[in-house]
């Protein structure tokens, strides 16, 4: 991983997100048509999300992609 530590940032800014809906990880994982194992990596920082994955996740919490990576890096 290059950038770990924009890696954390993004998996917080996530979780805030997410948070700021009231909702669960299954519950964001639901509408995003992803994994509840795949919310939980992001927002720990385990794993970079692909492309394909931010699209699912701007869509299942319905907002403009650029919106959604929006964020701090530090």
């Amino acid at each position: 991983m290059k950038q770990p530590a924009s890696v954390q940032a993004f998996g917080k800014h996530l979780r805030a997100l997410r948070e700021r809906k009231g909702w669960s990880q299954q519950a964001l994982a639901d509408v995003a048509n992803i994994t509840k194992k795949t919310v939980y990596r992001i927002e720990t920082g385990q794993v970079s999300p692909t492309l394909d994955v931010l699209v699912c996740l701007a869509e299942g919490l319905e907002m403009p992609l650029p919106e959604l990576v929006n964020f701090s890096p530090l």
